[in-house]
């Protein structure tokens, strides 16, 4: 055990002496600056493209990763320790989204040899971007009742048809997307492939949202061309690969910046209020959402932790989803509350900016218990899954 507790100790001072080595000096004590750059859709530059190649080339993107295919190759432990170093000093890990959140994990599991070594090694540099192509004008919910065509040109398969609600399609280079293969079956008649977004045949149609930002799009493939080397998983059995991938999507969604970003509670009531009497129900409404915070936590890495090695889909990220969500929209709603009327503020001088992006991030935050599989969607399969209570569908 200590020899296991020195290891961590001197990987540990490894990581920090990197991290003081490598981390731009503009980055460092502002998480959010690092995450809004590279989730805003913009090409990094400077600073920003400067930690993301050296995250990217030392494989710290990707952590846990195999260094086969250029991640770290930590373990578990070790990535718990980077993680904490680099909260300490003030910075997000610049490789994020889809590819390493849900499609790359996927791929690890379900890909072929020859998939793993051409996608997987760019994912881990952050060089390409990629966005899910499931729901569709009239699947949504019921997603296994999808139409998007996939059919056979010889050397290669077209995808027509159409999605929506595509999010980051207008910048993404790629594609993981779920189509129909066979029309005499629903679930068995769905197969995963990768599709190249920068060919044409492919158009994206940005949604503007209430917030007033446009993270999904309408997307369309007319005749769009799909190698026959990417399809991942066998003919007909997307539906299970398309499962596992929701399992870490939901995973994503039932932590980090979907709880709430921003400002601690405690201080925005300090901002705003002061030592303001006569605020029980406030300060009561916010202590409980942090501990409902830090227990969703815990218990978030435990499901992880058990998880590890489990190569089939596990209906406990449709708890975590749910919880993880709850509590950031009654954080949100909190936020504003203790805002008063400064949290209503859209534009101008009046308001500051962290005011501005606080109604935003409210309105925004509604639609966390839809997108990803509706909350309603999460509780039947909690229902059925893990309480084992029967399938109304299904009863006479």
């Amino acid at each position: 055990m200590l020899d296991k507790v020195d290891a961590l100790e001197a990987f540990r001072a490894e990581a920090r002496a990197w991290l003081e080595d490598n981390v731009p000096t503009s980055l460092r004590g502002d998480p959010d600056k690092v995450l809004d750059a590279f989730m805003s859709g913009e090409k990094p530059t400077g600073d920003f493209d400067l930690w993301r190649r050296r995250m990217g080339e030392k494989g710290w993107g990707a952590p846990t990763w195999p260094k086969a295919y250029g991640g770290g190759g930590l373990s578990a432990a070790e990535a718990r320790v980077l993680a904490q170093e680099m909260a300490d000093m003030g910075v997000a890990n610049p490789i994020v989204g889809m590819g390493t959140s849900m499609f790359g994990p996927t791929l690890l599991e379900y890909g072929t040899e020859d998939q793993k070594q051409r996608h997987i090694p760019a994912i881990v540099r952050g060089e390409l971007r990629w966005c899910q192509g499931y729901s569709e004008p009239g699947a949504g919910s019921d997603l296994a009742s999808l139409q998007t065509k996939l059919e056979d040109a010889g050397d290669h398969w077209v995808v027509n048809g159409q999605k929506i609600w595509t999010s980051g399609a207008q910048w993404a280079d790629w594609c993981f997307c779920l189509v129909r293969t066979d029309t005499s079956k629903k679930h068995e008649g769905i197969s995963f492939v990768l599709i190249n977004m920068r060919q044409p045949g492919v158009e994206t149609r940005p949604i503007r949202l209430i917030a007033g930002n446009s993270p999904f799009c309408e997307t369309f493939f007319t005749g769009a061309r799909v190698e026959k080397n990417d399809m991942v998983g066998p003919w007909n059995g997307g539906w299970t690969v398309g499962k596992r991938l929701l399992q870490h999507e939901r995973s994503g969604q039932g932590g980090g910046r979907v709880m709430g970003g921003g400002a601690r509670l405690p201080d925005l009531f300090e901002t705003y209020w002061g030592d303001a009497d006569g605020q029980d129900d406030v300060r009561t409404r916010m202590v409980a959402n942090m501990v409902e915070a830090k227990a969703h936590a815990l218990t978030m890495q435990r499901a992880v932790n058990d998880a590890r090695g489990n190569l089939n889909p596990s209906a406990t990220t449709s708890i975590m989803k749910n919880s993880g969500t709850r509590i950031g929209q009654e954080k949100a709603e909190l936020t504003l509350e203790m805002m008063g009327a400064q949290g209503l503020g859209w534009d101008g001088d009046d308001f500051t900016a962290d005011e501005r992006a606080a109604v935003r991030n409210w309105l925004s935050g509604k639609a966390t218990t839809i997108y990803g599989g509706s909350f309603e969607i999460q509780n039947n399969i909690i229902s059925k899954r893990i309480l084992g209570l029967p399938d109304p569908t299904k009863s006479a």
